[in-house]
C-alpha cells in the first residue's frame, strides 16, 4: 500500500508511540540535563581543584565523585511520570492540530506544521512539562551525596517533592515559569517538528520511498532537535532560575529580578549557561524520541491493518 493510499493514523496510535517513545528517551539521556540544569544553576563558573573551568564533561565528573553516579538520575521519577504524558500529548496534539489546518486535499503547508508545533508545544507545556519541571528541577539542584544514607535532602522522591512544594508554597508553586515554559516549548516544537518533517519529505521524495529506514529517522530527528535549544537558550536559563527558586512574587516580579540579577552578576553569556548539554541531551534525545515514535506507529499501523484484514484472527484460528 502506498503513502498516498494509506489510511490516516488513529489519534490513539499516536498517543501510544508518542509515550513510547518519551519512556525511551527519558531513560537514555536523562543524565545529561542533570548536568544541564547544574550549569545553568552555578552562579559561578565551575573549577576543578587546579582552577580550570569544568566544560559537562567536568560537572558530570564532579557529580559522580561527590554525590555518585546514581545522581545523574536525579529527578527521573518526576520526569519518568510526565514524560509518557508529555509525549503523547505532543504528538497527539500535532497532528490533531495539523489536521485542522489541512487543506480540501488533505495536505499540510510548512506554515501550518510551524503553526501546529507552536500549538503542540504550548499544550503540552501547560498540560504537563511546567509542573513536571519544576519538581526535576528542585531535585536536581539538591547536592547531596545518593552513596550516604544519613545526608538526607529536602526533598526525597518526585511525589515528596510535590507534597512539599505544594504544602509550603501552595499548588500555584508548581506553575511558576508557566509563561517562559510555554515559550520555550513552543519555540522548541515549532522549530523541531518544522525542521523534521520537511527534511523527511525532502529525504523520502529524493530516495522515492514510503517509510524511511529507523537510522534516517535517527539522523533527522537529532538535527531537528538541535534546533530549539540553539533559538530558545536564554528563555530555558531564566526559566530554570525561576523555577528553582521559592522566592514570592508575581511571575514577572521574579522574571525582572532573575534577568537583571544575571546581566548584572553574570554577564550576558550566563544566559547561555548549559547550552552544550543541553544540546547534548535534546539533540539525541530528539533522535531517539523520532526514532521509536515512528517505529512503534508504523507496527501499530501494520498490525491494525491485518486486523481489519482478518489476517491476525486467521493466525489465531490455525493455531
Amino acid at each position: 500500500m502506498s503513502r498516498n493510499e494509506k489510511k490516516p493514523t488513529s489519534l490513539v496510535t499516536h498517543l501510544v508511540a508518542g509515550g513510547t517513545a518519551g519512556l525511551m528517551e527519558a531513560c537514555t539521556c536523562h543524565p545529561l540535563d542533570t548536568i544541564k540544569v547544574r550549569m545553568q544553576l552555578s552562579k559561578n563558573v565551575n573549577r576543578n581543584m587546579g582552577g580550570k573551568k569544568l566544560g559537562f564533561a567536568g560537572v558530570g565528573l564532579k557529580i559522580i565523585r561527590n554525590e555518585s553516579f546514581w545522581a545523574l538520575y536525579k529527578g527521573l521519577g518526576a520526569v519518568v511520570s510526565g514524560i509518557v504524558p508529555k509525549m503523547a500529548i505532543r504528538f497527539s496534539s500535532f497532528e490533531l492540530y495539523k489536521s485542522w489546518m489541512a487543506d480540501a486535499n488533505g495536505k499540510v503547508s510548512t506554515t501550518a506544521v510551524f503553526l501546529a508545533g507552536l500549538a503542540a508545544g504550548t499544550t503540552e507545556a501547560v498540560l504537563v512539562v511546567s509542573p513536571m519541571d519544576l519538581i526535576k528541577i528542585r531535585l536536581q539542584a539538591q547536592r547531596h551525596s545518593m552513596a550516604d544514607p544519613l545526608d538526607i535532602p529536602k526533598y526525597r522522591n518526585a511525589p515528596h517533592a510535590a507534597y512539599t512544594i505544594v504544602k509550603e508554597e501552595g499548588v500555584r508553586a508548581l506553575y511558576k515559569g508557566v509563561t517562559l515554559t510555554a515559550l520555550r516549548q513552543a519555540t522548541n516544537q515549532a522549530a523541531n517538528f518544522t525542521a523534521y518533517q520537511e527534511m523527511k519529505k525532502y529525504a523520502r521524495r529524493l530516495q522515492n520511498l514510503d517509510e524511511l529506514p529507523s537510522y534516517q529517522h535517527l539522523i533527522l530527528g537529532g538535527v531537528s532537535g538541535a534546533m530549539g535549544p540553539l533559538s530558545n537558550a536564554p528563555i530555558d536559563t531564566i526559566k530554570t532560575r525561576i523555577q528553582k527558586s521559592s522566592a514570592p512574587g508575581s511571575g514577572w516580579d521574579r522574571f525582572k529580578t532573575v534577568t537583571t540579577e544575571i546581566m548584572q552578576k553574570e554577564g550576558p553569556r550566563a544566559f547561555y549557561k548549559g547550552l552544550t548539554p543541553r544540546l547534548l541531551r535534546v539533540a539525541p534525545g530528539q533522535a531517539v524520541t523520532f526514532m521509536v515514535y515512528e517505529k512503534v506507529r508504523s507496527w501499530i499501523d501494520m498490525f491494525s491493518e491485518k486486523l481489519q484484514d482478518g489476517e491476525v484472527t486467521k493466525m489465531i484460528a490455525q493455531k
